[in-house]
């Protein structure tokens, strides 16, 4: 680990996790606690020999600690409870990346369990009356579901429970719908977005 040789903790935080790579480590243990090669595909572009190595130096640091999972057989990686306090600044970092985001992936590496912690961290910062609903998000690959509870929200795969609605597009158009950059009338106008089911719960959920 290297120092900045500043008493600051902006400075000390960096040291531990400025690193390349070390932050979307951990957002991908703030989405679930994950397994080596889970990482290694969660990420991609990491090498294999740098992810050991930030895996042993977020360890080394109390951020990440291994586990046995299942049947005591496997090892996975999880936060500590240090290490989840990182997900408030990390949030913020998205929230802030949103006009970066909602121009659309140009041709980067888009894994769909990402918008687990980005829509989320979106809606909660702007949305305060938060309806309870169910709405499936189909964005391409494998189906999710964005629940919104009067405690916040989550997007998790989808688990078979009864949507109010389902909302087709992609991933840049629902970003952008939880960043509140478009409305859902315009996205729609644009054939961007398409929805089944209740509309109105739409509008409510994502305040458009």
């Amino acid at each position: 680990m290297r120092s900045y040789g500043q008493y600051c903790g902006l400075a000390r935080s960096l040291e531990v996790v400025g690193d390349r790579w070390n932050l979307l480590i951990v957002r991908q243990l703030l989405i679930a606690p994950a397994r080596y090669r889970d990482l290694l595909e969660g990420l991609p572009g990491i090498a294999t020999n740098l992810l050991a190595d930030r895996l042993r130096d977020l360890e080394a640091s109390g951020v990440i600690e291994r586990r046995l999972a299942g049947s005591g057989s496997v090892v996975e990686y999880a936060l500590t409870p240090w290490g989840a306090e990182l997900r408030q600044p990390i949030e913020g970092l998205i929230r802030w990346s949103a006009p970066l985001m909602t121009r659309g992936p140009d041709g980067d590496t888009f894994r769909p369990e990402w918008l687990a912690l980005a829509v989320p961290a979106l809606l909660d910062a702007r949305v305060g009356t938060r309806p309870s609903a169910t709405i499936g998000l189909e964005i391409g690959g494998p189906p999710y579901q964005l629940r919104a509870t009067r405690s916040g929200f989550e997007v998790v795969p989808r688990d078979g429970r009864d949507l109010d609605a389902t909302v087709r597009a992609e991933p840049a158009y629902v970003l952008a719908l939880a960043a509140g950059a478009i409305g859902l009338g315009d996205a729609r106008a644009l054939g961007a977005v398409e929805v089944d089911g209740d509309e109105a719960v739409v509008r409510a959920v994502f305040a458009a």
